[in-house]
Protein backbone atom coordinates (compact mmCIF):
# COMPACT_ATOMS: atom_id res chain seq x y z
CA UNK A 1 0.00 0.00 0.00
CA UNK A 2 0.65 3.53 -0.33
CA UNK A 3 3.10 5.28 2.47
CA UNK A 4 0.65 8.76 2.72
CA UNK A 5 -2.90 8.73 3.48
CA UNK A 6 -4.65 8.44 0.14
CA UNK A 7 -7.95 8.56 1.97
CA UNK A 8 -9.62 8.51 5.57
CA UNK A 9 -12.42 6.63 5.24
CA UNK A 10 -15.62 7.98 7.43
CA UNK A 11 -17.64 5.72 9.37
CA UNK A 12 -15.39 2.58 8.61
CA UNK A 13 -16.38 0.27 11.53
CA UNK A 14 -20.09 1.06 11.31
CA UNK A 15 -20.29 0.82 7.87
CA UNK A 16 -18.43 -2.85 7.30
CA UNK A 17 -20.27 -3.93 10.49
CA UNK A 18 -22.99 -2.68 8.59
CA UNK A 19 -22.26 -5.60 5.77
CA UNK A 20 -22.61 -7.92 8.54
CA UNK A 21 -19.77 -10.10 6.96
CA UNK A 22 -19.52 -14.27 6.31
CA UNK A 23 -16.37 -15.13 6.51
CA UNK A 24 -16.64 -16.86 3.66
CA UNK A 25 -18.76 -14.25 1.82
CA UNK A 26 -18.22 -12.66 -1.32
CA UNK A 27 -18.20 -8.55 -1.33
CA UNK A 28 -17.74 -5.36 -3.29
CA UNK A 29 -16.08 -2.21 -2.57
CA UNK A 30 -17.32 -0.15 -5.07
CA UNK A 31 -15.48 3.06 -4.39
CA UNK A 32 -11.74 1.44 -3.56
CA UNK A 33 -9.96 4.75 -2.97
CA UNK A 34 -7.41 4.07 -0.54
CA UNK A 35 -8.44 1.09 0.03
CA UNK A 36 -9.50 1.74 3.78
CA UNK A 37 -12.61 -0.30 3.75
CA UNK A 38 -10.71 -3.24 1.49
CA UNK A 39 -8.38 -3.62 4.08
CA UNK A 40 -11.01 -3.18 6.99
CA UNK A 41 -13.40 -6.45 4.52
CA UNK A 42 -10.59 -8.38 4.14
CA UNK A 43 -9.53 -8.65 7.96
CA UNK A 44 -12.57 -10.24 8.33
CA UNK A 45 -12.92 -12.28 5.51
CA UNK A 46 -11.53 -16.14 5.53
CA UNK A 47 -9.42 -17.58 3.33
CA UNK A 48 -12.08 -18.35 1.25
CA UNK A 49 -13.89 -15.42 0.69
CA UNK A 50 -13.51 -13.14 -2.34
CA UNK A 51 -13.90 -9.26 -2.56
CA UNK A 52 -13.91 -7.37 -5.99
CA UNK A 53 -13.47 -3.74 -5.84
CA UNK A 54 -14.02 -0.75 -8.61
CA UNK A 55 -12.20 2.35 -9.10
CA UNK A 56 -12.22 4.31 -12.32
CA UNK A 57 -8.77 6.06 -11.39
CA UNK A 58 -6.03 3.90 -12.47
CA UNK A 59 -3.57 5.41 -9.88
CA UNK A 60 -5.85 4.13 -7.40
CA UNK A 61 -3.66 0.76 -8.49
CA UNK A 62 -1.62 1.82 -5.96
CA UNK A 63 -3.37 1.26 -2.63
CA UNK A 64 -4.16 -2.29 -3.65
CA UNK A 65 -3.16 -5.00 -1.68
CA UNK A 66 -0.83 -8.19 -2.32
CA UNK A 67 -3.71 -10.03 -1.47
CA UNK A 68 -5.04 -13.39 -4.11
CA UNK A 69 -8.49 -12.43 -2.28
CA UNK A 70 -9.05 -9.12 -4.21
CA UNK A 71 -9.73 -8.46 -7.87
CA UNK A 72 -9.55 -4.76 -8.82
CA UNK A 73 -11.77 -3.65 -11.35
CA UNK A 74 -11.00 -0.48 -13.28
CA UNK A 75 -14.32 0.92 -14.29
CA UNK A 76 -16.87 3.26 -12.76
CA UNK A 77 -19.66 1.59 -10.73
CA UNK A 78 -22.47 2.30 -12.70
CA UNK A 79 -20.82 -0.82 -14.68
CA UNK A 80 -21.63 -3.19 -11.77
CA UNK A 81 -23.45 -6.16 -13.25
CA UNK A 82 -21.77 -6.27 -16.07
CA UNK A 83 -18.03 -6.25 -14.64
CA UNK A 84 -18.80 -8.45 -11.92
CA UNK A 85 -20.42 -11.24 -14.52
CA UNK A 86 -17.47 -11.16 -16.91
CA UNK A 87 -14.79 -11.40 -13.29
CA UNK A 88 -17.24 -14.24 -11.65
CA UNK A 89 -17.17 -16.51 -15.34
CA UNK A 90 -13.18 -15.53 -15.20
CA UNK A 91 -12.26 -16.50 -11.90
CA UNK A 92 -14.56 -19.66 -11.83
CA UNK A 93 -16.70 -18.90 -9.89
CA UNK A 94 -20.69 -20.03 -10.30
CA UNK A 95 -23.42 -17.79 -11.18
CA UNK A 96 -27.12 -18.16 -10.16
CA UNK A 97 -29.52 -18.48 -12.84
CA UNK A 98 -26.61 -16.65 -15.14
CA UNK A 99 -26.27 -14.10 -12.27
CA UNK A 100 -22.73 -12.99 -10.42
CA UNK A 101 -24.30 -13.44 -6.81
CA UNK A 102 -22.94 -11.02 -3.81
CA UNK A 103 -23.15 -11.16 0.13
CA UNK A 104 -22.95 -7.50 0.35
CA UNK A 105 -22.02 -4.13 -1.34
CA UNK A 106 -20.55 -1.18 0.31
CA UNK A 107 -19.80 2.55 -1.57
CA UNK A 108 -18.29 5.51 -0.09
CA UNK A 109 -19.44 8.32 -2.22
CA UNK A 110 -17.01 10.98 -0.97
CA UNK A 111 -14.13 12.39 -2.69
CA UNK A 112 -10.43 11.31 -1.77
CA UNK A 113 -8.07 13.42 -0.30
CA UNK A 114 -5.90 11.88 -3.06
CA UNK A 115 -8.04 14.20 -5.69
CA UNK A 116 -8.46 17.24 -3.41
CA UNK A 117 -4.74 17.39 -3.32
CA UNK A 118 -3.20 16.15 -6.36
CA UNK A 119 -3.13 19.91 -7.70
CA UNK A 120 -3.39 18.93 -11.30
CA UNK A 121 -6.68 17.53 -11.42
CA UNK A 122 -8.20 20.70 -10.59
CA UNK A 123 -10.83 19.56 -7.61
CA UNK A 124 -9.25 21.64 -5.24
CA UNK A 125 -9.27 25.71 -5.57
CA UNK A 126 -6.25 25.31 -3.20
CA UNK A 127 -4.35 25.28 -6.49
CA UNK A 128 -3.85 26.74 -9.92
CA UNK A 129 -4.56 23.75 -12.32
CA UNK A 130 -6.57 22.93 -15.30
CA UNK A 131 -9.95 22.57 -14.48
CA UNK A 132 -10.10 19.57 -15.26
CA UNK A 133 -11.82 17.14 -12.65
CA UNK A 134 -11.42 13.95 -14.58
CA UNK A 135 -10.58 10.73 -11.94
CA UNK A 136 -10.39 8.79 -15.25
CA UNK A 137 -8.36 10.76 -17.63
CA UNK A 138 -10.06 9.03 -20.51
CA UNK A 139 -13.22 10.74 -19.95
CA UNK A 140 -13.92 13.32 -22.62
CA UNK A 141 -15.84 16.03 -20.36
CA UNK A 142 -14.03 18.38 -18.38
CA UNK A 143 -14.63 21.51 -15.90
CA UNK A 144 -13.16 23.27 -18.67
CA UNK A 145 -15.74 22.30 -21.49
CA UNK A 146 -18.81 22.68 -19.03
CA UNK A 147 -17.61 26.55 -17.83
CA UNK A 148 -17.02 27.22 -21.12
CA UNK A 149 -19.88 25.78 -23.69
CA UNK A 150 -22.68 25.27 -21.82
CA UNK A 151 -25.70 27.56 -22.35
CA UNK A 152 -26.46 30.34 -19.61
CA UNK A 153 -29.59 27.95 -18.33
CA UNK A 154 -27.96 24.40 -18.24
CA UNK A 155 -24.94 26.54 -16.40
CA UNK A 156 -27.71 28.09 -13.74
CA UNK A 157 -29.57 24.57 -13.16
CA UNK A 158 -26.49 23.14 -12.54
CA UNK A 159 -24.91 25.17 -9.86
CA UNK A 160 -28.39 25.24 -8.24
CA UNK A 161 -29.46 21.79 -8.57
CA UNK A 162 -25.92 20.11 -7.70
CA UNK A 163 -24.63 22.69 -5.69
CA UNK A 164 -27.25 24.86 -3.80
CA UNK A 165 -25.68 28.09 -5.23
CA UNK A 166 -27.99 30.19 -4.04
CA UNK A 167 -26.48 32.93 -6.85
CA UNK A 168 -26.55 31.01 -9.27
CA UNK A 169 -27.94 33.47 -11.97
CA UNK A 170 -25.06 36.37 -10.82
CA UNK A 171 -22.02 33.58 -10.50
CA UNK A 172 -23.09 32.33 -14.11
CA UNK A 173 -23.49 35.91 -15.94
CA UNK A 174 -20.33 36.53 -14.41
CA UNK A 175 -18.66 33.41 -16.00
CA UNK A 176 -20.52 34.17 -19.48
CA UNK A 177 -18.96 37.57 -19.60
CA UNK A 178 -16.00 36.15 -18.73
CA UNK A 179 -15.37 33.44 -21.26
CA UNK A 180 -16.66 36.04 -23.97
CA UNK A 181 -13.54 37.35 -23.35
CA UNK A 182 -11.28 34.80 -23.57
CA UNK A 183 -12.25 30.68 -22.39
CA UNK A 184 -11.76 30.10 -18.63
CA UNK A 185 -9.15 27.42 -18.41
CA UNK A 186 -7.59 27.14 -14.77
CA UNK A 187 -8.81 27.83 -11.25
CA UNK A 188 -7.07 31.19 -11.08
CA UNK A 189 -9.39 32.09 -14.35
CA UNK A 190 -12.66 30.96 -12.93
CA UNK A 191 -11.63 32.48 -9.57
CA UNK A 192 -11.16 36.02 -11.27
CA UNK A 193 -14.35 35.66 -13.62
CA UNK A 194 -16.34 35.32 -10.81
CA UNK A 195 -14.98 37.62 -8.49
CA UNK A 196 -13.68 35.82 -5.92
CA UNK A 197 -10.31 37.66 -4.53
CA UNK A 198 -7.39 35.25 -3.75
CA UNK A 199 -3.74 35.31 -2.84
CA UNK A 200 -0.92 32.83 -4.11
CA UNK A 201 1.83 31.90 -2.36
CA UNK A 202 4.28 28.50 -2.25
CA UNK A 203 1.59 27.00 -4.70
CA UNK A 204 -1.02 27.93 -2.54
CA UNK A 205 -4.16 29.51 -3.03
CA UNK A 206 -5.58 31.47 -0.41
CA UNK A 207 -9.73 32.75 -0.40
CA UNK A 208 -11.26 34.99 2.19
CA UNK A 209 -13.07 32.74 4.43
CA UNK A 210 -16.43 33.09 4.24
CA UNK A 211 -15.99 32.74 0.07
CA UNK A 212 -15.01 28.89 0.60
CA UNK A 213 -18.27 27.63 1.47
CA UNK A 214 -19.52 29.09 -1.94
CA UNK A 215 -16.63 28.09 -3.78
CA UNK A 216 -16.87 24.25 -2.62
CA UNK A 217 -20.82 24.58 -4.07
CA UNK A 218 -19.37 25.45 -7.24
CA UNK A 219 -16.83 23.14 -7.61
CA UNK A 220 -18.75 20.37 -6.38
CA UNK A 221 -21.36 20.75 -8.69
CA UNK A 222 -18.98 21.18 -11.72
CA UNK A 223 -17.52 17.60 -10.62
CA UNK A 224 -20.26 15.66 -10.54
CA UNK A 225 -21.33 17.11 -13.46
CA UNK A 226 -17.67 16.00 -15.17
CA UNK A 227 -18.80 12.35 -13.47
CA UNK A 228 -21.98 11.95 -14.53
CA UNK A 229 -22.46 11.59 -10.63
CA UNK A 230 -25.93 11.41 -9.88
CA UNK A 231 -27.24 9.25 -13.44
CA UNK A 232 -23.94 7.03 -11.95
CA UNK A 233 -25.22 6.16 -8.30
CA UNK A 234 -28.90 5.50 -10.10
CA UNK A 235 -27.75 2.83 -12.03
CA UNK A 236 -25.04 1.49 -9.40
CA UNK A 237 -27.61 1.47 -6.71
CA UNK A 238 -30.77 -0.06 -9.56
CA UNK A 239 -28.13 -3.11 -10.24
CA UNK A 240 -27.72 -3.46 -6.47
CA UNK A 241 -30.78 -5.62 -6.62
CA UNK A 242 -29.45 -8.03 -9.26
CA UNK A 243 -26.50 -8.90 -7.48
CA UNK A 244 -27.27 -9.24 -3.77
CA UNK A 245 -28.30 -12.26 -2.82
CA UNK A 246 -31.49 -12.15 -0.36
CA UNK A 247 -30.28 -11.52 3.18
CA UNK A 248 -27.12 -10.07 2.16
CA UNK A 249 -26.14 -5.92 2.43
CA UNK A 250 -25.94 -2.74 0.94
CA UNK A 251 -24.12 -0.12 3.07
CA UNK A 252 -23.98 3.64 1.48
CA UNK A 253 -22.30 6.69 2.78
CA UNK A 254 -23.47 9.74 1.57
CA UNK A 255 -21.99 13.44 1.41
CA UNK A 256 -24.84 15.82 0.34
CA UNK A 257 -28.97 15.88 0.18
CA UNK A 258 -29.22 14.65 -3.39
CA UNK A 259 -27.24 11.37 -3.04
CA UNK A 260 -28.40 10.80 0.40
CA UNK A 261 -32.01 11.19 -0.89
CA UNK A 262 -31.24 8.69 -3.79
CA UNK A 263 -29.91 6.08 -1.60
CA UNK A 264 -32.92 6.78 1.32
CA UNK A 265 -35.41 6.30 -1.56
CA UNK A 266 -34.12 3.58 -3.02
CA UNK A 267 -33.50 1.69 0.19
CA UNK A 268 -36.96 2.52 1.41
CA UNK A 269 -39.13 2.63 -1.95
CA UNK A 270 -37.40 0.15 -4.41
CA UNK A 271 -36.86 3.52 -6.58
CA UNK A 272 -34.07 6.58 -6.45
CA UNK A 273 -36.64 9.22 -7.52
CA UNK A 274 -39.10 8.36 -4.35
CA UNK A 275 -41.86 6.51 -6.65
CA UNK A 276 -42.73 3.21 -4.87
CA UNK A 277 -44.78 0.42 -6.60
CA UNK A 278 -46.94 -1.53 -4.53
CA UNK A 279 -48.52 -5.27 -4.94
CA UNK A 280 -52.22 -5.66 -4.37
CA UNK A 281 -52.39 -5.64 -1.17
CA UNK A 282 -51.05 -2.43 -0.68
CA UNK A 283 -47.01 -4.08 0.22
CA UNK A 284 -44.11 -2.16 -1.31
CA UNK A 285 -42.52 -3.72 -3.85
CA UNK A 286 -38.86 -2.98 -2.84
CA UNK A 287 -35.82 -5.07 -3.40
CA UNK A 288 -34.31 -3.71 0.05
CA UNK A 289 -35.42 -3.29 3.57
CA UNK A 290 -33.74 0.18 5.63
CA UNK A 291 -31.66 -1.16 8.50
CA UNK A 292 -31.52 1.99 9.94
CA UNK A 293 -34.54 4.63 9.43
CA UNK A 294 -32.13 7.61 10.37
CA UNK A 295 -28.36 7.57 8.72
CA UNK A 296 -26.03 6.83 11.12
CA UNK A 297 -23.25 10.03 11.62
CA UNK A 298 -19.52 10.41 12.52
CA UNK A 299 -19.55 10.66 16.54
CA UNK A 300 -17.43 13.53 17.87
CA UNK A 301 -14.43 12.19 18.46
CA UNK A 302 -13.98 10.86 14.65
CA UNK A 303 -15.39 14.60 13.72
CA UNK A 304 -12.38 15.70 15.56
CA UNK A 305 -9.95 13.47 13.43
CA UNK A 306 -11.38 14.13 10.44
CA UNK A 307 -13.56 17.08 9.70
CA UNK A 308 -14.88 15.63 6.52
CA UNK A 309 -16.81 13.04 8.49
CA UNK A 310 -19.16 16.08 9.47
CA UNK A 311 -21.32 15.74 6.40
CA UNK A 312 -20.97 11.68 5.96
CA UNK A 313 -24.33 9.61 6.28
CA UNK A 314 -24.55 6.27 6.80
CA UNK A 315 -27.55 4.06 5.07
CA UNK A 316 -27.62 0.44 5.37
CA UNK A 317 -30.16 -1.85 3.61
CA UNK A 318 -30.96 -5.70 3.43
CA UNK A 319 -31.90 -7.67 0.54
CA UNK A 320 -35.48 -8.92 0.54
CA UNK A 321 -37.20 -12.08 -1.02
CA UNK A 322 -38.48 -10.01 -3.49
Amino acid sequence: MADQPYHIPALLKESIDGLDIKPDGIYVDVTFGGGGHTREILRRLSEKGRLFVFDQDAEAMVNLPDDDRVTFIHANFRFLYNNLKYEFVKAGLGLTDGVPLVDGIIADLGVSFHDFDTAYRGFSFRFDAPLDMRMNTEARLTASEIVNTYTKEKLRDLLYVYGEVKNANSVVYKIMKARGAAPIETVKQLLTAIGCPFTEADGLIEVRPNDKKELSRIFQALRMEVHGEMDALNEMLTQTSQVIRPGGRLSVITYHSLEDRMVKNYMKNGQTMGECEKDQFGNLLSAFRPVNNKPIVAGEDEVNANPRSRSAKLRLGERTTL
